[in-house]
């Protein structure tokens, strides 16, 4: 490529000049930090010396000053989009003294600053690095997904900063000076900073590691190993420590290394990996084997080193840079073997045992490194404690250190050679890795100083495992760059000429248009580009201002230059000029981006160019793609050269006609004369012809001559004009081409020298493939024309009969016969290589295709791989869908597929024709799945299908309609998306709808001043989902009216009738005590509320959480004047409301959904600025536990909490932290817990001070931490406590019994549900003691530790040996349910019968009976039936004999029955028996049970108002109703049942005389139940469950507001533990609206009923999901939905808890059930009320109710619509809108372009216009599906399957065919179709008709008739044995049968 000529041929047009300046400069001087900017600009110019010493930047002041240009760098990469697709921009990290600026822009999106970071101190450097967020040790399988953070980098001299996207920052301290820090695959690596004065150590000293590696921001510093041969090839593993090796290149993929020595001048390169185990153990015991202890001195310095630093001292200077004098003693003691050093590394010293970090046995302590550098020792001291103030004792050090253990290593790979001449300085200044045109890989390292650029050749070993290097190849570069987009690397000449190299093969110069080429004077102003680039030359800025003023620093440098001539527009050369100095010449390269880099010019401008594509038409690269995979590397690297220089030649072609360039190009390169020949000689370039085809310039000439009229006739534009129909209706005669010259009469040969003359065969097969995939993309069809014209020529001229037969067939209007052919020699055929895939017959994928579904035996379809990914795919799925073959997509390797490969290995084809037959085996539903998940699994989208002609698509499009009606609902979103239904899709691929909306809640600032109207309105419940509820709740306002019963925000109503005896005074107390009696119910209400709003609000982190007001006030009527109770008329309790406060807290905190973002800074910002808060704080941070925030909260923070010692905050605070920790016998919890309970801490610590409801919450927390574990310590200690006597001093005395009740609780989560299979416990006897502390008795002797604090009695309380049971027996009866829960256990249900006699029964408290027979009943679970008949059961006889019935009016008389205490335990044990009731059917809305328990909540209500009330007892009738009540309320639990809701507003209302504080409690518990969350959550009755639920729903109420006597109030919440979400939603997934929808539930069978369904109306509550087998959407009018549970429930689970969100979707032609309720509107049921039941009846308006597909609206608009004089388009019209109406109905819109195609096909044959034949294939494929045996027997298997298409329109569209074909045949079609079996040419008019026949009717070719040996046939029959191996249909072969038997009289068999 030497003479100039040629290279003045090959120059490479570059596009986009644009003047270039990093973005962030611009973006630093506006920055706020400018300022210190200018100001640094005063320093003195010191420092001002550049460090590259480039002379080119003096005079550049004008600029930027030196000074800041000297401290900016920037760096460019492509740009990376969080999603993953692909994007066309640069990111730009631009660094400036203490700043970071990352932008993002290009060309032609404007570029944008994305981020950016000033820091304290200069930044060193700043880069991109991704690091692997490290998974738990358990997953650490391989292979396992690891998280990547994606982060920016900021070196300042002691840290290192990492700032991910996220938003994540870390600061890490440097242990040393860093020279230099490179990201990595795993993380980062630093390059320590050896200081100039560190000698080379002497043997005897040991040098520290230089490089350093950090696999995340919060890992440690971690030493790095290298891994190297040695001479006698034993391999050895050590730290990096040569400080000679200098890192000059990393990559991560392939992740490699390469260094410098500076000693020995050589480059290296490494692999980068992680370490193996055993490499870390040889490291770290590396010298165990020799050296004496006093080298374990050293062994973990550098530990002790990198550690130190954490202590906060940042190093100043190098700290190691003495550090060989603490080394001093370590003389090596390492054998011989050891110190030889190998010499591909070069000093790289051998390590001792002084070295490794090993077992941290003596370490140094921080104090030591101060002194590394003040102490240098003398190399002849042994002692250890060298240095002065060193401590004496090492033992003490011990515990400093472990050792560092290592993470990565570098791998030796390859070194380059020693030459002779080696300069000192020859370090590479720029290494790049690049690809050349075919894939091969080149490592290329500059190195400036001999001006070469030195390019290594590597690949992959074939096991993947290692990279193996080749030669070493030098260019003569001054600089290079790679040019990644188009495989290719820009090197710049010492003579300043631009050229592109494609791995070593020099491509060609590249022209700059507007940068004058290096001979270029300034006089000679460049012409513009012909092409409007968007470059700089723009009118306003003239090019000079490129070239710039003349500075005196350019005239004197005396650079030589040696000048090559460019092409100029007007093909004039100008050669050497005089002024050659004064033009602008490329300085160096730089920011190689894709394919686009930046020049710098020697004016200290800089230009950015783009390098041009390799090509940008779809058809070319596809050919060029499959050319280069066939030929050898060699020959394709060369014609992909020839091929991008012709392409890319200043004023290069445009988009157009780039493929006639390319098809010149290719021929000329075959050998062919392309100005010879007729055809690609009239090609059209627009522009200049290109120079690889003609050298000569045609001769211009005035006078015309007669070739120019030729050229018009046998154009393109003339050949079409005359085939057009204008032509036929003016009666233009054609005009015939006069006889071609003579030198073309004459045969054309090809010359047989050309580069690929002998690969023709190859080329044309790979070329044909092409063309057969490119059939399968329906939106090529204009390559294909183009393509064919080029293959026929290539076929006639290797006389390939049977592939020009197939052209004619498939475009039988391009084929013209009388086509030039080019004669090859007989001896060249024989020079052609003929590869061995290379088949006879023409492989058509449609002919494989129609084999396939007639069931015909195939052969593997030859692909190629990478290139004809569509026919790989299509071939598969008809193998998996047609024929049922489930292994064709399992393995790589199929036998429908041959692969072919450029390499000559032959490739064994089973030459066996297995008929593939349809197997019966597998469930055909499965293959219809099984095709449509591998199909999304290799990438397929609903756009590919689009493209696909709709002959293939069609098995596919059936099998996605097939899976569209009846989908698993797990499937992946992907696969949802390609079977079209939105709603699985959706419901795959997103969470919450209601996330954006409830976040932004109206939230109150706290400014507003107090007694605004706004404030009121915030009573805590705005942020529910009104649409659902209205949903749920339509036909009411029942929701508005439990917000009103609720709410205590506002104050209430005290109405009092001023008596006329009463005086103004006694008027107010009385109004005062009246309000007095309201607020105790104001102050139950917070608990409802928090039930009510449960987990409804997602907060704003930047807000607090707005806290309703607790209003205690009142208004009284007429005059609306304020009652307060703070006016001191009347006694107020003190601390009232203190309890109330904590509700109102917790019910707060509550709204929050456990899904919310919320973090422990934003739970300290929510703590209130004033004391009276406090308590509302305390709930507030027990509700975060319950809804699982509070584990996010730091340790300090809970400790900061906790020392405050008020008691609210530390019962709100252990009961949340519990709660949240459910479970998980954590230690730090338990810990925590156990500081405040007295027993579980050793018997000598202090005694604690632990307020005595601490200490119950504590005790329930502990519980619930080790709830369902029975752990056996703390099942001992509960056990005992539940009988803890009271202590001498008057501790323990009061509230006993809620400790007692609370350790019994806590005893009951510990075993909760073990029965007897308590392991490890028997000699505790648990239940015998629990009995016993039920029924009282002596007490045990105390075992256990604690039994010194028991012996003295207390003072205050005397209970003697006995046990207290008025204090023991709630605790232990509850704890015996607990632990005994659903076993049925009836020996121990027996204890706790209720006695039976009345003897017995005055033993028992009436209350402890409740909570007796709710154990007994808990106990046995499934005994509990939902009728008053069972209930009664539970009562003894005695009781049922001689009680009053509820509703008895007078009294019976008795003298020896106390009738108060059966009364009393009459209402007691019916009571509990319903609420064990209650919690059997939790949240189930069983209606048998919720009969039974309101029949016995209307009893009690009666009961209260009868005569005989007095003597049960107001207080326990009362208590008895709540209690019923809360178990109704716990049955119809979030179904907001209308008749509960009425009974708790009864209650509401009732506030005077017996109700205080605990009834109203209960009473709005019950209402809080009853709308749970909002009617989306409901209660489970898990044993957990069911636990939470007892300590919430304790029967005993507190009497008044501050009461925690029996039950501490703040277990009141725990109900939340057991709530779950179990509401499911419909939303449809066009509106994005919830809307209703019939689901069908199944229940699985059980022993009291069998499997049933139910059908429900969505948004409904759904049962338990363990009780559910699966759920259904039920049509017809949504899509159809099955959620199977029998898998698992987690599916299901997942959906609930995002708000129960199931999208939905409208099947066509329905209406939802808001705006048809009767579904009488219906599109179906339209067209069944018209008599005339024919589409016609169907307006194209009406389609808006069906569909909501914006192209059918379109669709119905433009083709169903009549206008005015229609005409016989009306046929047409009808027809559309039957169609419409047909998909639509049937549910498959996507069929709506299949149907019209056809019918456009079949009526363009009528009209005899076909002039291809590709249509006619595919109604073929069609016609062909749906008659396969495949298609039959799935029909005939599911007959109700919806059509998939309409059964009349096929059968008439393929009798129309048939009739055209026949009639063609008889008005003269025969003569031309025999004349064509004959093999004689047929005339032009009949051509195109003719090969539609012989497509439709698969008539085989003249040369297989021939074969076949037909001619002799005599009749029919003959006929038929000899068509059978022809496999022609037999309908065609009666039509043939006449012409080939030459007599139709012969028919007559």
């Amino acid at each position: 490529m030497s003479d100039h000529s040629d290279e003045r041929a090959t120059m490479i047009a570059a596009g986009d000049l644009q003047e270039f300046a990093p973005r962030g400069r611009e973006h630093c001087r506006r920055h706020p930090s400018a300022l210190t900017l200018q100001l640094r600009r005063l320093q003195p110019a010191s420092e001002l010396c550049s460090s590259d010493g480039a002379a080119g930047l003096v005079g550049s002041l004008r600029e930027v000053t030196i000074h800041e240009r000297q401290r900016e760098s920037w760096q460019l990469r492509k740009g990376v989009s969080d999603v993953g697709e692909e994007v066309d921009y640069d990111e730009e990290l631009y660094v400036a003294s203490n700043m970071v600026i990352w932008s993002k822009g290009s060309k032609n999106q404007a570029s944008t600053v994305y981020k950016a970071f000033t820091v304290d101190s200069p930044v060193l450097q700043a880069l991109w690095c991704d690091f692997t967020i490290p998974q738990e040790k358990s997953e650490k399988a391989d292979g396992s997904d690891e998280i990547v953070e994606k982060c920016i980098c900021i070196l300042q001299n002691s840290c290192i900063n990492v700032h991910s996207i996220e938003g994540k920052d870390y600061i890490a301290a440097l242990p040393f000076q860093v020279a230099n820090v490179w990201p990595t695959k795993y993380g980062l690596l630093f390059e320590r900073s050896s200081s100039s004065h560190e000698v080379p150590p002497s043997p005897p000293r040991e040098p520290l590691p230089t490089m350093f590696s950090m696999l995340h921001p919060l890992d440690e510093i971690t030493p790095l190993v290298c891994k190297s041969g040695s001479v006698f090839g034993s391999t050895r593993v050590q730290y990096v420590a040569d400080y000679t090796l200098r890192i000059v290149f990393l990559n991560a993929e392939p992740s490699i290394v390469m260094t410098y020595d500076t000693v020995q001048s050589l480059h290296t390169v490494w692999a980068l990996r992680r370490v193996k185990p055993e490499e870390q153990n040889t490291v770290l015991k590396f010298s165990e084997q020799m050296g004496t202890p006093q080298h374990m001195a050293t062994s973990s310095s550098l530990t002790a080193h990198l550690r130190s630093f954490s202590k906060g001292d940042s190093p100043v200077g190098s700290p190691f840079q003495n550090y060989s004098s603490i080394h001093s003693q370590s003389r090596s003691v390492s054998s011989p073997s050891m110190q030889s050093r190998s010499p591909s590394i070069s000093n790289m010293a051998a390590l001792s045992r002084s070295h490794s970090p090993a077992l941290g046995v003596h370490s140094f302590s921080g104090v030591q490194r101060f002194n590394f550098s003040s102490n240098t020792q003398s190399p002849k001291r042994h002692s250890i404690t060298h240095s002065p103030n060193s401590t004496s004792s090492d033992s003490f050090l011990i515990p400093e250190t472990e050792p560092i253990v290592p993470e990565l290593c570098i791998d030796h790979l390859w070194t380059e050679t020693v030459t002779n001449m080696r300069e000192k300085n020859s370090q590479a200044s720029k290494v790049f890795i690049t690809t050349d045109l075919c894939g091969q890989k080149f490592l290329c390292f500059l190195v400036e100083s001999q001006l070469q650029l030195r390019c290594v050749k590597f690949q992959e070993s074939n096991d993947k495992s290692q990279l193996i290097f080749g030669s070493v190849t030098n260019l003569q570069a001054k600089d290079a760059a790679p040019v990644q987009g188009i495989d290719t690397l820009l090197v710049l000449e010492g003579s300043g000429n631009l050229v592109l190299y494609s791995g070593v093969v020099r491509v060609g110069k590249v022209f700059i248009p507007g940068l004058p080429a290096p001979s270029l004077t300034m006089s000679n102003q460049m012409p513009r580009p012909s092409t409007p680039l968007d470059s700089v030359s723009t009118p306003s800025k003239p090019l000079n201002k490129h070239l710039g003023p003349l500075e005196e620093g350019v005239l004197l440098s005396p650079v030589p230059e040696l000048r090559d001539s460019s092409k100029l527009h007007d093909s004039t050369y100008v050669e050497d000029c005089t002024f050659q100095q004064l033009g602008t010449f490329i300085h160096a390269l730089r920011d190689p981006v894709h394919n686009r880099v930046t020049l710098e010019l020697s004016n200290n401008t800089m230009v950015r160019i783009t390098i041009p594509e390799i090509a940008t038409s779809e058809l070319v690269k596809r050919c060029l793609q499959g050319v280069k995979a066939i030929l050898p590397k060699e020959v394709a690297v060369q014609m992909l050269v020839k091929w991008y220089n012709a392409y890319n030649a200043p004023g290069g072609p445009s988009y157009h006609s780039e493929w006639n360039l390319f098809v010149t190009c290719l021929m000329n390169m075959m050998g062919y004369n392309t100005e010879r020949l007729s055809w690609t000689r009239n090609l059209d370039f627009e522009g200049s012809l290109s120079p690889v085809i003609a050298p000569k310039k045609a001769r211009p000439s005035e006078t015309g001559s007669d070739e120019d009229w030729e050229y018009l006739l046998s154009c393109d534009y003339h050949r079409n004009f005359e085939s057009h129909p204008v032509a036929k209706a003016l009666r233009l005669d054609p005009l015939e081409v006069l006889a071609l010259k003579d030198d073309f009469s004459q045969s054309l040969s090809l010359d047989s020298s050309t580069l690929l003359f002998t690969h023709i065969p190859a080329i044309f097969f790979v070329l044909h493939l092409i063309y057969e995939e490119l059939k399968l993309n329906s939106l090529m069809g204009e390559g294909i024309r183009s393509l064919v014209v080029l293959l026929v020529q290539l076929a006639r001229d290797l006389k390939l009969e049977a592939y020009i037969d197939y052209y004619y067939r498939d475009y039988p209007a391009l084929v013209k016969t009388s086509r030039q052919a080019c004669i090859i020699d007989q001896v060249q055929t024989g020079f052609m290589h003929h590869p061995s895939f290379f088949s006879a017959e023409p492989p058509s994928i449609f002919q494989w295709l129609s084999s396939c579904l007639k069931g015909e035996g195939v052969q593997p379809y030859p692909y190629l791989p990478g290139i004809c990914e569509r026919s790989k795919l299509v071939v598969l799925s008809v193998a998996l869908y047609i024929l049922g073959d489930e292994s064709a997509v399992s393995n790589e390797a199929s036998h429908y597929l041959y692969k072919i490969t450029s390499g000559q290995r032959k490739q064994q084809i089973e030459q066996d024709d297995n008929r593939c037959s349809f197997r019966h085996s597998t469930s055909v539903s499965s293959l219809a799945e099984k095709l449509v998940i591998w199909m999304t699994n290799v990438g397929f989208t609903l756009r590919d299908l689009e493209s696909l002609p709709f002959g293939v698509a069609l098995p596919i499009r059936d099998a996605i309609y097939y899976c569209r009606e009846q989908p698993a609902s797990d499937w992946p979103e992907a696969v949802c998306l390609l079977i079209g239904r939105q709603d699985l899709s959706k419901q795959a691929c997103e969470g919450n709808l209601q996330k954006g909306k409830s976040s932004v809640g109206p939230v109150l600032s706290s400014d507003i001043p107090s007694g605004t109207e706004s404030e009121e309105d915030e009573d805590g419940m705005n942020d529910m989902n009104e649409e659902v509820m209205s949903l749920i709740w339509s036909e009411d306002l029942r929701v508005q009216e439990v917000r009103r019963l609720l709410q205590s925000a506002r104050p209430v109503r005290v109405n009092v009738v001023q008596m006329p005896e009463a005086s103004d005074h006694e008027y107010i107390e009385e109004k005062e005590n009246r309000l007095l009696q309201l607020c105790q119910r104001t102050m139950a209400l917070p608990v409802g509320r928090g039930m009510f709003t449960l987990f409804s609000y997602h907060p704003v982190p930047t807000e607090q959480l707005p806290i309703p007001k607790l209003n205690l006030t009142g208004r009284a009527p007429p005059r609306n004047t304020t009652v307060d109770l703070n006016s001191g008329n009347i006694d107020v309790p003190p601390n009232m409301a203190c309890w109330a406060s904590f509700h109102n807290g917790v019910a707060a905190g509550l709204k929050i959904a456990p899904a919310s973002q919320i973090d422990s800074a934003w739970i300290v910002y929510n703590k209130p600025k004033i004391a009276e808060l406090a308590n509302e704080y305390a709930g507030f941070l027990m509700a975060l536990g319950l809804n699982g925030h509070l584990t996010k909260l730091a340790t300090l923070n809970i400790h900061d909490y906790l020392t405050k010692g008020h008691e609210m905050t530390s019962i709100g605070l252990l009961l949340g932290v519990s709660a949240a920790k459910l479970g998980t016998m954590d230690m730090a919890i338990t810990r925590l817990l156990s500081i405040h309970i007295p027993a579980l801490l050793p018997p000598t610590s202090t005694e604690l001070d632990v307020p005595h409801n601490v200490q119950v919450a504590a005790v329930i927390g502990i519980g619930l931490v080790y709830q369902g574990t029975a752990h056996r310590h703390t099942a001992e200690v509960l056990l005992a406590e539940i009988g803890r006597p009271p202590g001498p001093e008057m501790e323990y005395c009061t509230d006993r019994e809620s400790y007692s009740l609370a350790s019994g609780l806590a005893l009951g989560m510990v075993c909760l549900g073990h029965g007897s299979n308590l392991i490890g416990m028997s000699d505790l006897n648990v239940p015998e003691q629990l009995y016993q502390y039920m029924v009282g008795g002596h007490r045990r002797f105390q075992a256990g530790m604690h039994r010194e604090k028991h012996k003295s009695p207390s003072y205050q309380i005397k209970e003697g040996d006995t046990i207290n049971v008025d204090v023991t027996c709630p605790g232990a009866t509850l704890a015996l349910a607990m632990i005994y829960l659903k076993t049925n256990n009836r020996s121990i249900a027996d204890w706790l019968q209720a006695p039976d006699t009345m003897y017995l029964l005055d033993f028992v408290k009436p209350e402890f009976l409740l909570l007796r027979t709710l154990a007994r009943c808990l106990i046995l679970w499934d005994d509990i039936l939902p009728n008053s008949k069972w209930v009664n059961s539970n009562v003894p006889q005695i009781i049922r004999e001689n009680s009053i019935s509820l509703h008895a009016t007078e009294l019976p008389s008795s003298e020896d029955l106390s009738l108060e205490t059966l009364a009393q335990a009459h209402v007691y044990i019916i009571a509990g028996a319903c609420l064990s009731l209650g919690f059997r059917f939790a949240g189930s809305e069983n209606l048998a049970a919720f009969k039974c328990l309101y029949k016995y909540a209307t009893d009690f209500l009666k009961c209260l108002s009868a005569p005989t009330a007095s003597i049960t007892g107001h207080y326990n009738l009362e208590t008895c109703l709540s209690v019923l009540l809360l178990s109704l309320a716990m049955v119809m639990a979030g179904s907001g049942n209308l008749k509960v809701l009425q009974l708790c507003r009864f209650m509401h209302k009732k506030t005077g005389g017996e109700m205080n504080y605990g009834f109203h409690l209960a009473h709005h518990m019950a209402l809080g139940l009853l709308f749970l969350g909002g009617g989306r959550y409901s209660l489970s009755t898990s044993n957990s469950s069911i636990a939470a639920l007892l300590c919430a729903l304790y029967p005993h109420f507190p009497v008044h507001s501050t009461d925690n006597r029996y039950h501490l109030q703040a277990l009141r919440h725990l109900y939340v533990l057991a709530a779950e979400p179990r509401l499911l939603t419909p939303v449809d997934v066009d509106s994005n609206t919830p809307c209703y929808a019939l689901i069908e539930v199944t229940y699985k069978g059980t022993q009291w009923y069998a499997e049933a369904t139910e059908e429900l109306m969505a948004p409904t509550l759904l049962p338990e999901l363990h009780l559910l087998k699966q759920i259904r959407v039920k049509g017809p009018r949504y899509w159809e939905l099955l959620i199977d549970l029998s898998k698992g429930t987690n599916h299901l689970k997942s959906i609930l808890s995002k708000g129960g969100v199931l999208y939905v979707k409208l099947r066509a032609g329905q209406l939802s059930y808001k705006e048809d309720p009767m579904g009488w509107r219906s599109l179906l049921a339209q067209t069944v009320t018209h008599q005339n039941s024919e589409a016609r009846a169907f307006k194209p308006e009406a389609i808006s109710a069906f569909t909501s597909d914006p192209a059918l609206f379109s669709f119905a608009d433009y083709f169903c619509k009549p206008t005015v004089n229609m005409g016989q388009k009306q046929e047409i019209l009808d027809l559309f809108s039957s169609i419409l109406y047909e998909c639509v109905t049937q549910e498959n819109p996507e069929m709506l372009p299949t149907y019209i195609a056809i019918d456009q096909a079949v009526r363009r044959l009528e009209r005899r216009e076909m002039s291809e034949t590709f249509e006619l294939w595919q109604i073929k494929l069609v016609l062909e599906f749906f008659s396969s045996r495949s298609h039959q027997e799935r029909m005939s298997r599911n007959p109700n399957r919806g059509l998939f298409m309409n059964s009349e329109f096929l059968p008439v569209m393929k009798c129309t065919i048939d009739n055209t074909l026949d009639q063609w045949l008889q008005a003269g079609g025969d003569v031309s179709l025999h004349s064509y079996l004959s093999g004689q040419p047929t005339e032009e008019s009949q051509l195109s008709m003719l090969a539609c026949f012989l497509i439709y009717h698969s008539v085989p070719t003249p040369s297989q008739l021939a074969a076949g040996g037909l001619e002799g046939s005599t009749n029919f029959s003959e006929l038929l044995l000899k068509f059978k191996q022809l496999n022609m249909p037999v309908r065609a072969l009666l039509r043939l049968a006449p012409l080939l038997l030459r007599n139709p009289q012969s028919m007559v068999l």
